[in-house]
């Protein structure tokens, strides 16, 4: 990288983090039990909007990994969710009405927090509907993992989005609180993935799944971005630049090993395709507040129309974190 280019990447962010500053103004403390973290607490960050229905499970999911205090932004809830956090004895949760687009998609609410509070802990960003899996994660605590990449010397950990869906049609079985999605939800694409690399951001770009073969089958370039870093040993001086997909500074993106061998990732499972989904889709459609215009959401809102499913007869239905390990789709490196 040339000279220009780390200069511009330091002003780049320089300007998130002073954004981020400033879009603190934005967020009305609720329930702040911040007092109660300690040193070593592996803490989590996340956005929401009426995922009231989701929340029961995605804390137990969590707090059995090893969460020791969560972070909540609602943005504008009216299910109810917001009080439900503020009840909880390990939440610290903030309120906010502004513009989840002009937060950069929430992203500027999440790095102040972090900033302020995340610093020298490894900190999990994700949404409610995202389920991190690691390497050995049904006999070993998530504590395990970070011990480990603190060992060596690693500050970041990568995972996959993956997407999960039912076989037949989205809305045909209910989904209730505190059920884990993934006995609706258990299918997935194993194959059907583009990677490439972003030169500027050293990160990878994966695409694909379900998502690009059904939404977005004669324009897949146009398909979300699968490639995620939700885990860091977080320091104030980081900054989230496009969701969880890439940080600054750019070598904490280098979550993959360019000699030749294979550095341990995981995948979060990614349990949007369930019944609520359509109602979903069609309230953050009408609410236009996601990237690009809500194409996501405007061709999710076409293509239900015509069937309502994702499942095809090369679907495949999720055992455990070996199984993706054996497609390829994660690894656990060196981490024996």
């Amino acid at each position: 990288m040339g000279v220009l280019q780390s200069y511009w990447l330091r002003i780049q962010r320089k300007r998130w983090r002073i954004r981020a500053l400033r879009k603190r103004r934005e967020l009305k403390r609720v329930a702040n039990r911040t007092g109660q973290i300690r040193p070593d607490d592996l803490l989590l960050f996340c956005t929401q909007r009426n995922e009231g229905i989701r929340l029961p499970y995605f804390l137990d999911y969590y707090r059995d990994m090893g969460i020791g205090h969560f972070f909540f932004v609602d943005n504008d809830s009216t299910d109810g969710s917001l009080d439900y956090l503020a009840d909880q004895p390990d939440v610290s949760v903030w309120s906010t009405t502004a513009s989840y687009k002009r937060a950069r998609f929430g992203v500027d609410w999440l790095n102040w927090l972090a900033r302020k509070y995340a610093h020298g802990h490894w900190a999990l960003t994700v949404d409610p509907d995202e389920f991190l899996i690691y390497p050995f994660c049904d006999t070993r605590p998530l504590r395990a993992l970070t011990d480990w990449l603190d060992a060596s010397s690693i500050k970041s950990f990568s995972a996959m989005l993956l997407d999960m869906y039912p076989k037949g049609r989205l809305d045909e079985q209910p989904y209730h609180p505190g059920q884990n999605p993934m006995e609706i939800a258990a299918w997935f694409d194993s194959g059907n993935y583009t990677i490439s690399r972003n030169h500027l951001f050293t990160n990878l770009w994966i695409q694909g799944g379900p998502r690009a073969r059904v939404f977005f089958p004669e324009t897949p370039e146009k398909a979300p971005a699968l490639n995620k870093v939700p885990l860091v040993k977080w320091d104030r001086r980081y900054t989230y630049v496009s969701s969880t997909h890439m940080l600054l500074p750019r070598g904490l993106n280098q979550v993959y090993d360019e000699w030749g061998g294979e550095k341990a990732s995981g995948v979060l499972l990614h349990a949007k395709f369930i019944d609520t989904f359509g109602a979903k889709a069609a309230e953050e459609l009408e609410r236009s507040q996601h990237y690009a215009g809500s194409v996501e959401y405007k061709a999710y809102a076409e293509r239900l129309k015509e069937d309502p499913q994702l499942w095809c007869k090369w679907s495949e239905r999720y055992i455990n974190w070996r199984q993706l390990e054996i497609l390829g789709l994660m690894s656990k490196g060196n981490w024996a």
